[in-house]
């Protein structure tokens, strides 16, 4: 199985995917633009979300072919289960599959160029991944590139998108009765004193990281 490495080079027949990653139903939209190597397996291309969204792999994930929580059109008087994957030792059910089986090519072919990813079933980010164009890849191209995205990724345990809405409101208005309170908390949550902003987004310190996966 491939392994995300300092150096690695593409294959013979590597296709490189342009993917656009978005958080689904941030206002302004929180996304990502990536340059992934189809072969990767769903497993490394956690990994990489998790840099690109800053997000600190604390929480269950998943990968679907669909909206998992689209109302689905019934089938002979049943509505059809979603497959899902994710790491094979979470696999439960018949409808799990590992994700360590399964390429981001494979994946967006099933799904017609799209599928989703959820980290944190709790707070439930949603990620729409899509994928915009592909074309081979030569020797030099990395497993995984950052090329363009907005704002960065919600804090870790914020309450969905709704919390993180609220988060945000107090911290720009001190007269807010949770200023306080929040900033006390987004600093002991990022460790560091630095005023929070969430329209940051250091795409060079995102690639220094993805290089050293």
């Amino acid at each position: 199985m491939k392994k995300l490495s300092d150096g690695m080079t593409a294959n013979p027949g590597e296709w490189v995917l342009d993917v656009r990653v978005g958080l689904v139903d941030s206002v302004p939209e929180i996304w990502r633009l990536l340059e992934l190597q189809a072969s990767l397996t769903l497993g490394q291309v956690h990994r990489i979300l998790q840099v690109a969204f800053g997000w600190e792999d604390a929480h269950l994930h998943r990968f679907t072919d669909s909206d998992p929580f689209a109302r689905l059109r019934p089938m002979d008087g049943e509505i059809p289960d979603t497959l899902q994957w994710m790491p094979q030792d979470w696999c439960e059910e018949p409808t799990d599959l590992p994700e360590e089986d399964c390429s981001l090519g494979q994946l967006l072919v099933r799904g017609s160029g799209a599928a989703f990813y959820e980290y944190d079933f709790g707070d439930s980010w949603l990620h729409h991944i899509e994928m915009v164009s592909r074309r081979p890849a030569d020797e030099a191209t990395p497993p995984a590139r950052l090329t363009d995205g907005a704002r960065r990724g919600p804090l870790e345990d914020s309450g969905g998108l709704s919390g993180y809405e609220s988060i945000l409101d107090a911290l720009a208005d001190p007269t807010h009765p949770d200023h306080t309170g929040y900033s006390e908390w987004v600093t002991a949550v990022k460790n560091s004193d630095e005023p929070f902003d969430p329209d940051l987004l250091d795409i060079a310190e995102v690639n220094r990281t993805l290089g050293g996966i």
